[in-house]
């Protein structure tokens, strides 16, 4: 399967609607981008762009774009300086399709050394591990699309991911190693899957190792 930036993007947008969601925020879309009119939770952008060259200030006038907006540019196409933004990170979407040497039978929320979060307990210990604490809320866990993964150390959490499937593209987010090397937890993810993301610095550079290729650039803004 060729998985491409488009997927990534698409993928990525469903996401933070989920997350919003889950916040009590509802988002729109349309073929310019997807949206929420107040703020985000925290790390979340407030406006995702699905295509290129979208025009800037009716892309702002669908969110609230005082201090603490942020916009993630999914073709880093965008000038949002003459607003008010900058520049917090440039980034990359990265894609890896499946394996075909891979097991056909390893389902894409399982694999080697993660295990799937099942109950608010567990994805509490996690998400303190991971850092984000209320970020992540118990109703991820109901949502079909979505599987929590740990990788745990003496029942203790020492790393993870976030899968969350869109049409034919999982995408992989929230990958954080605590007390594991990050090496480890990227080689643990499903090779069965079309996997799509993206990074940054030192964590690009750990996922391409892990086979994944960049497929275009993005950027996040971000209003002081």
């Amino acid at each position: 399967m060729h998985v491409t930036a488009e997927d990534a993007i698409q993928d990525n947008a469903a996401w933070c609607d989920l997350v919003c969601r889950t916040h009590g925020l509802t988002g729109a879309a349309d073929e310019d981008a997807w949206s929420v009119p107040r703020r985000s939770p925290t790390w979340y952008p407030d406006a995702v762009t699905l295509r290129r060259d979208v025009d800037p200030a009716a892309l702002l006038d669908r969110i609230d774009a005082g201090p603490g907006a942020s916009v993630k540019d999914s073709y880093a196409d965008l000038d949002l300086s003459p607003y008010g933004f900058r520049i917090l990170v440039d980034a990359d979407w990265i894609r890896r399709p499946p394996d075909p040497d891979a097991a056909t039978m390893t389902p894409p929320d399982a694999a080697p050394s993660l295990t799937p979060v099942t109950t608010p307990e567990a994805l509490a210990a996690w998400a303190a591990a991971h850092g984000g604490g209320e970020l992540f809320r118990p109703a991820l866990l109901t949502e079909p699309r979505v599987t929590v993964l740990a990788r745990l150390d003496g029942g203790v959490v020492a790393g993870g991911a976030i899968l969350h499937r869109w049409e034919l593209t999982v995408g992989v987010s929230n990958v954080f190693a605590r007390t594991v090397p990050p090496e480890e937890i990227w080689a643990a993810l499903p090779a069965t899957a079309p996997l799509v993301g993206y990074e940054s610095g030192d964590d690009l550079a750990i996922a391409v190792e892990a086979g994944f290729r960049r497929a275009g650039p993005l950027r996040v803004w971000l209003r002081d």
